[in-house]
């Protein structure tokens, strides 16, 4: 039941509760307030995410707006770019809704989903155990492996089979999946922790470290705009992770909503479409 006719239903009740006599009826009256805030008030407090989107005709997407082919603020232009900007469009446009976006982070993310600053997180989820286990997590659409971006300039790095040796400083951005993954997989060279994504850059840049892990999507850019950079790709595959949308746990009537969405743009061709426009076939996931 949707908010608005749940409103009309309270309002009908009340009038109902002036027609009872308080002498004859006192008993039906104590009943009526119990339902009422059973079911009524209870209700409203938790009306869910795809109700509360379609009566406010408005849909809020998290994003992060550096993602380069996926949520990305063009400097020049001042529009957002990329697949899932394009994609959280047809989701609105499947619902009927105006699209609003909210800026978010990966450190971020779990905390604006769960305090509801936006009702879904569009900008390539990568799966990983914590976020599974705080948020509702779709059917993946991309899927990529972990890239390094060296300089040009530095004579110890050629080849992924450079990077874990010692001396080697490998960078990663503080929220991202790569922190855990080289944690594990390093075993000489030694990682560096950084606050941001702008931070890892500056730290190869500036030679104070030799490479900086990143994904598919996020080396394009790099190898696009900046003359510097040396994109490194795994010799053979080094960790795939899959990636979709997040939501808040709890919302299956809208998370049905959007798996159905993913299901209907992968058969239709909006997605490959999507994929195509913003150079990311070689990550799209059809099936």
């Amino acid at each position: 039941m949707s908010q608005k006719n749940l409103r009309y239903l309270l309002f009908k009740i009340m009038i109902e509760l002036k027609n009872i006599s308080i002498k004859k009826d006192f008993v039906m009256r104590q009943w009526i307030v119990v339902f009422l805030i059973i079911t009524g008030f209870h209700s409203i407090l938790i009306a869910d995410a795809l109700s509360s989107i379609l009566d406010s005709k408005k849909l809020r997407v998290c994003i992060w707006p550096e993602y380069y082919g996926i949520s990305y603020l063009d400097p020049r232009t001042q529009k957002l770019r990329g697949i899932d900007i394009d994609l959280a469009y047809e989701l609105g446009k499947d619902l009927g809704v105006n699209v609003v976006f909210v800026e978010s982070s990966f450190a971020t993310l779990i905390f604006d989903i769960q305090n509801k600053r936006c009702d879904i997180a569009m900008f390539a989820i990568g799966r990983t155990p914590l976020r599974l286990e705080q948020l509702a997590l779709t059917t993946p659409h991309l899927a990529s492996d972990i890239y390094a971006i060296a300089t040009k300039s530095n004579r110890r790095i050629h080849q992924w089979e450079d990077i874990d040796k010692p001396d080697v400083i490998v960078a990663v951005a503080k929220g991202t999946y790569h922190v855990d993954i080289m944690k594990q997989r390093l075993l000489r060279a030694k990682l560096l922790i950084v606050d941001s994504f702008a931070a890892r850059e500056q730290e190869v840049e500036a030679g104070r470290a030799d490479v900086f892990m990143t994904d598919y999507p996020f080396g394009m850019r790099m190898i696009a705009q900046k003359e510097w950079a040396n994109l490194i790709k795994p010799s053979k595959p080094f960790y795939i992770t899959p990636y979709g949308w997040a939501m808040a746990k709890g919302e299956s009537r809208f998370f049905e909503k959007v798996e159905s969405f993913i299901a209907t743009i992968k058969q239709d061709g909006r997605l490959y479409k999507a994929a195509q426009t913003h150079h990311l076939e070689p990550i799209i996931l059809m099936e």
